[in-house]
């Protein structure tokens, strides 16, 4: 492919489809993209604003009520400050004895990379979380026996209950080896995932104790303890942008290059709609 034949808007659509395929984290449905609008900039911010709490009186029969209360609001700021790019070359003889399309592989390739880095950051926000099953400091470190791992997905979704979060579209994202222990584990088999009953999420492996089971390497963690969160989409509020596409020719290459900007920002807006289970690995 040459300079001149290179669409921007084709290639910017092709690029933010790939990563979005390949999301777990980041994907519609573990967090929200209410308030995405236009993102120009990096340092663009997105206000959202909330009511607070209405008071609720007791009525008696002849006797007035109480004058009418000021509406109190909070305001949130999701701030863009996210920036991360891509920047490649394709040599002219690369291109002519290689039969496949090196740009078109490398820019799937810089896709996975954006997805990658972004997805990282939104599973680093376990310690936003209004609740926890454990803590940093003292992790679960009973996962040696399978049925446990079932056990501590109860007791996150009983953290969500007793906040009163809906229980519809909880998710928890565990990584391979927790699945592993609850495929050992008949009250997860049984419940299974129903592929007939729609598309599937990113990464999605099964349904068990109210929640839809995402499987990803990205879930944070050091040496031996992980942090798993849990929660619904309404926690975390997520925005980006493929802000620029550009292809060009290097002064002094004979090349084709393509760079590109990805621009986002992330933030856990409601806290108690958001839980987190530190565990030992066994």
């Amino acid at each position: 492919m040459s300079v001149d034949t290179f669409i921007p808007e084709v290639w910017a659509a092709r690029l933010l489809e790939n990563l979005r395929k390949a999301q777990v984290f980041t994907q519609a449905g573990v967090v929200n993209r209410d308030y995405e609008g236009d993102i120009a900039n990096a340092g663009d911010t997105v206000r959202i604003q909330a009511i607070g709490a209405i008071t609720i009186g007791t009525f008696t029969k002849n006797t007035d009520i109480a004058a009418p209360e000021t509406l109190t609001d909070a305001e949130t700021t999701l701030l863009i400050d996210q920036g991360k790019y891509f920047n490649f070359q394709v040599d002219d003889v690369d291109k002519r004895q290689i039969s496949v399309n090196l740009i078109d592989a490398a820019m799937r390739e810089a896709a996975y990379g954006l997805r990658d880095v972004a997805d990282k950051l939104v599973a680093g926000l376990y310690a936003s979380a209004g609740s926890s099953v454990g803590t940093s400091g003292s992790p679960k470190t009973d996962l040696g026996t399978a049925t446990n791992a079932y056990v501590h997905l109860v007791e996150l979704g009983t953290q969500l209950d007793q906040l009163d979060i809906p229980t519809d579209g909880r998710w928890v994202a565990v990584p391979p080896w927790y699945h592993g222990k609850l495929l050992l584990d008949d009250r997860f088999v049984k419940s299974g995932t129903d592929s007939a009953a729609g598309v599937l999420a990113n990464g999605e492996v099964g349904q068990a104790a109210g929640f839809r089971i995402l499987k990803s390497n990205n879930v944070s963690n050091d040496a031996t303890t992980y942090r798993i969160m849990a929660g619904s989409a309404a926690a975390i509020s997520y925005a980006e942008q493929i802000n620029k596409v550009e292809a060009f020719r290097p002064e002094r290459r004979f090349a084709d290059a393509v760079k590109g900007l990805h621009l986002y920002g992330v933030k856990v807006i409601r806290p108690a709609a958001l839980s987190t289970l530190y565990a030992n690995i066994a």
